[in-house]
């Protein structure tokens, strides 16, 4: 049986997606099924094989009628999970849409960074805490288990490629980043996610240029020499770092982050202060609130890496925009 047709016979279960790929994950992988089945919760699963099959087993268990989805792993499967949750349109200037906004998507945080399970909670908590969370909403027990939250729309790639982002998305020396933290290997894979983000930043600073950006948020348009561009969603990326102290997963407004006219030694400075978003009260960083934003460079060759949610989605130039509340996590 493959699992679409077991999808077709158990639409009433969870339906649980495991990052194979990360040993975070297959350790939390024995709990978790220990703990729901002394739950009692039902639930069928499907281990990840390659990048984007999370997004294609999300699509097909929510087209089959599955209502809760669980993901077992980082930000970057659990993104790749939330864009299974819509149908994209022909024309990408269209948004997209959900498939089911009845169902809801469940986090069981085993990952580098989880920067979305620590922005809906305002801290980090316990993988037993979140199952356990996801026990509670799957036998319904008379209280509300999920909020709604935003999701940012982006097309990059010349506006061909496009994506979904949960907490945030940078560009110039955060794509950088986010590329490096990926091909590290198994030593650097046993640090805490803040000490991979940090080695891998410090790299990326290192072999980084300024190229000329132009951003355009909403009406307001503003261009310079830049550093680092940055359009977030969530309270917390790139392993606990607080792009925008005030960005809220549920005020539907994205905030861009730039930063300008930067040396390599200011650039540090504020790489330890930005985990408590000190880096705010720099004059040469930037914050704008709105619903839709670009990011645009002038030539080929200064094209920008584009990460989101820690996965590398293309290069700009790129555009974003605000989904209000289009999406149910289970809390």
């Amino acid at each position: 049986m493959t699992i679409h047709d077991l999808l077709f016979t158990s639409v009433n279960k969870t339906f649980i997606i495991v990052n194979s790929a990360a040993a975070k994950a297959k350790r939390a992988w024995p709990i978790v099924k220990e703990r729901l089945a002394a739950g009692g919760i039902e639930f069928d699963f499907h281990e990840t094989t390659h990048a984007g099959d999370a997004t294609a087993k999300a699509h097909a268990a929510l087209m089959s009628g599955v209502a809760t989805i669980a993901v077992v792993g980082g930000d970057g499967t659990l993104s790749e999970a939330a864009q299974g949750f819509f149908q994209f349109a022909d024309r990408l200037d269209q948004m997209p849409v959900v498939i089911n906004p009845a169902a809801s998507l469940a986090i069981l945080p085993a990952g580098t960074g989880d920067d979305f399970a620590r922005g809906l909670k305002g801290r980090r908590e316990t993988l037993i805490h979140w199952i356990d969370v996801l026990v509670a909403h799957c036998r319904n027990d008379n209280r509300e288990t999920t909020q709604q939250t935003d999701v940012l729309y982006g097309v990059c790639d010349n506006y061909r490629t496009p994506f979904i982002c949960l907490n945030a998305s940078t560009m110039g020396i955060g794509g950088e980043t986010a590329a490096r933290v990926a091909a590290q290997g198994k030593l650097m894979r046993s640090f805490s996610g803040e000490a991979r983000f940090a080695a891998a930043a410090l790299a990326s600073l290192f072999a980084w240029r300024e190229r000329r950006v132009r951003i355009t948020v909403d009406e307001e348009t503003y261009e310079g020499e830049m550093n680092l561009a940055a359009v977030a969603n969530g309270l917390y990326a790139g392993g606990g770092m607080m792009l925008s102290p005030q960005a809220k997963i549920d005020d539907g407004k994205l905030d861009v982050v730039s930063a300008s006219g930067l040396s390599r030694a200011q650039v540090m400075r504020e790489l330890t202060r930005i985990h408590k978003g000190g880096h705010v009260a720099n004059p040469n960083v930037r914050i704008t609130q709105g619903t839709g934003a670009q990011v645009e460079t002038f030539k080929p060759e200064d094209a920008m890496p584009i990460e989101a949610d820690g996965n590398v989605r293309g290069v700009t130039p790129v555009e974003f925009r605000v989904m209000p509340g289009v999406l149910k996590f289970v809390v």
